[in-house]
């Protein structure tokens, strides 16, 4: 179960291997900053705008119970709260407190500037060619939007020149 030619390996092996390394780097991160990697995701879900619990467990790709503790335990810390729905009064929706923003904040520049190093083996031309086809995996496989692109955040940060 080795690796081809020059290191290269087979399509499936590469992106379950390059899962891995995402996640590793997303655990780093969270726990650089007291989270566990699904408080982490969370919050950059929630940086945009709140979400209701349905909306939220369908792009976290949770069921409502372990949602449901998510939120629970992330209230607790103070980072979201639970705020009634403007347009249906039944609803719940959930959003960032202040210091759960300002936490996403600072996560999420440390998580980009993490991931931005991955590819850092690449020429500009190699990483552009990375991103153009990993978008089209992830859009024919309608990903949900987990984490906002970095260049069209507009949540100040600074990103370094590919």
């Amino acid at each position: 179960m080795g690796n081809g030619a020059g290191g290269q390996v087979g399509v499936v092996a590469a992106l379950v291997r390059a899962a891995f390394l995402v996640d590793g780097v997303y655990a780093e991160a969270s726990r650089a900053y007291g989270l566990t990697p699904q408080q982490g995701q969370l919050l950059c879900v929630l940086m945009p705008q709140p979400y209701g619990m349905g909306e939220l467990g369908e792009t976290l790709g949770l069921a409502k119970s372990s949602l449901t503790g998510l939120v629970d335990r992330t209230v607790r810390r103070g980072l979201v709260r639970r705020e009634a729905d403007p347009r249906d009064g039944r609803a719940v929706r959930v959003g960032l407190t202040e210091e759960g923003a300002s936490l996403a904040e600072r996560f999420y520049a440390e998580t980009v500037r993490r991931m931005e190093a991955l590819p850092a083996g690449l020429n500009g031309v190699e990483r552009e060619r990375l991103a153009v086809l990993l978008s089209r995996v992830v859009v024919d496989n309608e990903v949900p939007e987990v984490f906002v692109e970095a260049e069209k955040d507009g949540f100040g940060v600074d990103q370094p020149d590919a």
